[in-house]
């Protein structure tokens, strides 16, 4: 998936001709904490909250600010983890994507995030989730996929965690089955320790929680 695929028009950018009390009204109402501002069709960078409520003038105009705007951006073209890579490097929760002449197509914001990786691991599928605990030495997926299709299984997405200054990893599995006993069973067997696994109805319960507890964050 590329950039140009997750731009949301929600959310307009703001003008240089703009007041500081706009930004500030467009935060608030759009849930975020950075706005784009454009110059034309070109675009001029991000403003912060911040930068307004320091100059103390809500009636002044973004171009009198004389800021330094930051000005992180993707380019249409570019994969979603470069996207994702900007928005965690540069802080911000909306990220602009600009075409080859570098004009303001749009924005992408933590939301689209959100959906692309519900997508992207098959949150929406019906099954269960596994989480084990292992050395990194001993990772190999291909085994882990055989115990999973052993019991007529598919694992439909993974990802591993590891973890600062120590050599363990925690894989995640989501598996197209609801009763995984036999498949835990049998990780115990193959001496893997399954440090946790949901069945479809405690999993999407724990989704639930852990989605709204995340909304929340966003919109505080």
């Amino acid at each position: 998936m590329i950039a140009s695929e997750l731009i949301t028009f929600d959310i307009p950018p703001l003008k240089l001709t703009d007041t500081g009390n706009k930004a500030l009204d467009w935060m608030e109402e759009f849930k975020v904490k950075d706005m784009p501002v454009i110059d034309g069709k070109k675009y001029a960078g991000i403003i912060e909250e911040s930068d307004v409520l320091d100059r103390n003038n809500g009636d002044e105009k973004i171009k009198g600010y004389n800021l330094n705007f930051r000005k992180p951006f993707v380019y249409q073209h570019q994969h979603i983890f470069d996207a994702i890579g900007k928005m965690y490097e540069h802080e911000v929760d909306v990220l602009p994507v600009l075409n080859e002449q570098e004009d303001y197509l749009g924005l992408i914001t933590s939301d689209s995030i959100l959906t692309f990786f519900a997508q992207m691991t098959s949150v929406t599928s019906m099954g269960s989730i596994i989480t084990l605990e292992m050395n990194m030495i001993d990772y190999s997926l291909a085994e882990i996929s055989k115990i999973v299709e052993s019991d007529d299984a598919k694992i439909l997405a993974s990802f591993i965690t590891s973890h600062q200054d120590s050599n363990k990893i925690e894989l995640t599995l989501k598996i197209n089955k609801t009763d995984i006993s036999r498949i835990l069973r049998t990780f115990e067997r193959f001496n893997y320790v399954v440090l946790a696994s949901y069945n479809e109805s405690e999993y999407h319960k724990d989704l639930k929680d852990r989605y709204d507890e995340f909304m929340r964050f966003l919109n505080t």
